[in-house]
């Protein structure tokens, strides 16, 4: 009998074979992520609006006049040009009533109850400087004034004298511009962000119903909003601002926000009309779930991308919408600082050396506000196209 062949000592090595790694699973969000990332306009207009955001929180906290509305002007520093600097004399009255400046109240009102006084006021004032302190530097210490009238006598207390620097000058009230215009971006922001909220739940609600149900809803609801869709803008505020009898900032955000819902009706009943017949719909109408289900859970979370495209745009239309009613005294009323209320009052000092920056100035931040908005709005259309490549 054959012997059986003798068994190698070693088995040869298998050949190397590359081990495929399967690539991540990506959500689609994160693919717009990286597509708005990518742009960088978007980037920079989503900095600017961060920014903008911020300081509308922080409010009077980081003013340099932090008086409600940042309203605290003096005559002899009106129309002061930028870099302009001068002396103040913080003082509290004792003989007037205090007002309990608690964080929360100076975040949404401001600081009230402290005086100031420039130096050159004081003097014209007659103002005695009682010699209790002999150093002959307010800045030291406390320093007691005694203001003397033909009628009364009131005592003062001087906590410190302070420069200020009004960086970007003052208006035609001796205000600071740097000021009122830090606390305009509330106005803007807040306006833009009402307008916005209520064109999304009116439009949303309008939009929806008329493309999911058709027929004569569809065209009844179709024909109201080719109706508010003829009436400009302008008149739809004045006759809402008759109606409540009110001009004042939140009337002026319902007003804004009633006129802005037709953009958005249209295009939900639009992307609804294609969808309501699509597969996952019908499926949901054969299970048995209810209307209210199919429309708000199944169909209008297919509509974020135009929804937040559409939400940008309107943005920066209530915002320029709402500068051209401050502009003609039909928006938010003085002494509130509106940027198009500012720049109404810088071209009533046009011709004057005050003119321009009192112009220029509120009117370069609406631009740069809306800019940024529109950028945005771009790049987040761009971002949820699935055709756009990463570069």
């Amino acid at each position: 009998m054959a012997a059986a062949p003798a068994l190698p000592d070693a088995l040869p090595a298998a050949p190397d074979t590359a081990v495929v790694v399967p690539p991540p699973v990506r959500t689609p969000g994160y693919y717009v992520r990286q597509r708005l990332w990518a742009n960088r306009p978007a980037v920079a207009g989503l900095v600017f609006i961060g920014l903008c955001a911020l300081v509308a929180l922080l409010g009077y906290w980081i003013l340099p006049d932090p008086s409600p509305n940042a309203n605290n002007g003096f005559v002899q520093l009106q129309k002061q040009p930028p870099g302009f600097t001068a002396r103040f004399i913080r003082r509290t009255s004792t003989d007037s009533l205090r007002a309990i400046n608690s964080p929360i109240a100076v975040w949404w009102r401001g600081k009230i109850g402290v005086l100031e006084v420039p130096v050159a006021e004081a003097q014209s004032n007659s103002l005695v400087i009682v010699p209790l302190v002999v150093t002959g530097d307010p800045a030291l210490g406390p320093v007691h004034l005694e203001q003397k009238s033909n009628t009364t006598k009131q005592h003062l207390i001087v906590s410190s004298v302070q420069k200020r620097t009004y960086w970007l000058g003052t208006d035609k009230a001796g205000r600071d511009e740097l000021s009122r215009l830090l606390l305009g971006t509330r106005i803007s922001l807040g306006i833009g962000l009402v307008a916005v909220l209520i064109s999304l739940i009116i439009g949303v609600a309008v939009g929806a119903v008329a493309g999911y149900f058709g027929g004569w809803v569809d065209s009844l609801l179709l024909g109201l909003m080719t109706v508010v869709w003829s009436i400009p803008g302008i008149m739809l505020v004045i006759g809402i601002s008759l109606a409540l009898d009110s001009k004042g900032v939140w009337v002026s955000f319902v007003a804004v926000g009633l006129t802005m819902w037709v953009d958005v009706a249209r295009v939900v009943r639009g992307q609804v009309l294609g969808l309501r017949s699509a597969t996952f719909i019908e499926a949901g109408r054969v299970l048995g779930l209810p209307t209210s289900r199919l429309i708000f859970v199944h169909l209008l979370p297919n509509l974020r991308g135009p929804l937040i495209v559409l939400a940008t745009s309107n943005f920066a239309a209530a915002i320029l919408l709402e500068a051209g009613l401050s502009f003609l005294g039909l928006g938010v009323q003085p002494p509130a600082p509106s940027w198009g209320l500012m720049v109404k009052e810088g071209y009533d000092l046009l011709g004057t050396e005050a003119g321009l920056w009192l112009t220029l100035l509120p009117g370069l931040a609406i631009s740069l506000l809306v800019l940024s908005f529109n950028v945005l709005g771009n790049g987040l259309r761009d971002a949820f196209d699935p055709k756009t490549q990463l570069t």
